[in-house]
């Protein structure tokens, strides 16, 4: 009779030691779920870099085949103008509330 309650109690701590390590241990259950967070997590990164990188081959084709892209581009990044235009560059940074200028009331 001894033997038997000790065997069931050695089953019963056994038992326990193996539900704690497949839930909280290195390779449970919690570690399981955060991988394949980061997993999908790094996959939605890998897209956004596709997406990104197709943009870009993209720019790079019409740079190489089409010149008045290439010449849109170059006067859109680097404000380069012709010989009989005028470039005008506004200051987007101070931006005026209600509609008021910032010379009201000066003359």
């Amino acid at each position: 009779m001894f033997w038997r309650v000790f065997v069931l109690v050695a089953l019963g701590v056994m038992n326990i030691v193996l539900f704690s390590r497949m839930v909280w241990g290195p390779t449970g259950i919690l570690e399981y779920l955060e991988l394949k967070r980061q997993y999908a997590e790094m996959e939605q990164k890998i897209a956004d870099l596709d997406t990104q990188n197709l943009a870009l081959s993209r720019e790079i084709r019409l740079m190489q085949s089409d010149s008045r892209y290439m010449e849109k581009m170059i006067r859109q990044r680097l404000h380069y103008v012709r010989g009989n235009e005028i470039l005008y560059l506004f200051d987007n940074s101070a931006k005026i509330k209600s509609g008021a200028t910032r010379n009201d009331g000066k003359n």
